[in-house]
């Protein structure tokens, strides 16, 4: 299913980058000569279709790919505008770094860059955690929309 925000409406993101302070974590946009780093890391993390469009993310200007790290480690990625212009996704942490609030830091640092380019909502496509998006950004589910774009992936 897919969900959509309000990105006239998001809560305020401070509490969400203080916490990554606290814990540590740098986050930031990608920048391209980590390319070949980041697209590695996503591809032996998660997927290779996710590595793919963490690329796409790349070929945009600016990159729309933001990055987690701690201790010159990446722990966590998301992106915008890669399979679909206003689209938010691929997104991942590590699993031994959740719990962390890296996940809703990125998801904000993203939705913002989104609004910040004149958008007004932002989709969420393909969604896993519903409830998480639902509580962090107001995310509410886009009926009839499974499986959406990614009807007849290969």
């Amino acid at each position: 299913m897919d969900m959509l925000v309000k990105l006239y409406a998001l809560p305020d993101s401070r509490p969400a980058y203080d916490r990554l302070l606290k814990a540590g974590v740098v986050m930031r946009r990608a920048l391209a000569p980590e390319k070949h780093k980041v697209t590695a890391w996503v591809r032996k993390a998660f997927s290779e279709a996710w590595a793919s469009e963490a690329e796409v993310a790349f070929s945009r200007q600016p990159v729309s790919c933001f990055i987690a790290v701690q201790q010159k480690k990446i722990v966590g990625f998301a992106c915008h505008d890669a399979t679909c212009p206003n689209f938010f996704g691929p997104t991942g942490v590590d699993p031994k770094a959740q719990k962390n609030g890296i996940g809703e830091a990125l998801l904000f640092a993203c939705l913002e860059d989104m609004r910040q380019q004149g958008f007004g909502y932002a989709i969420i496509g393909g969604v896993g955690p519903a409830d998480f998006y639902s509580k962090a950004v107001g995310a509410v589910a886009i009926e009839g929309s499974e499986p959406g774009i990614y009807r007849g992936l290969l």
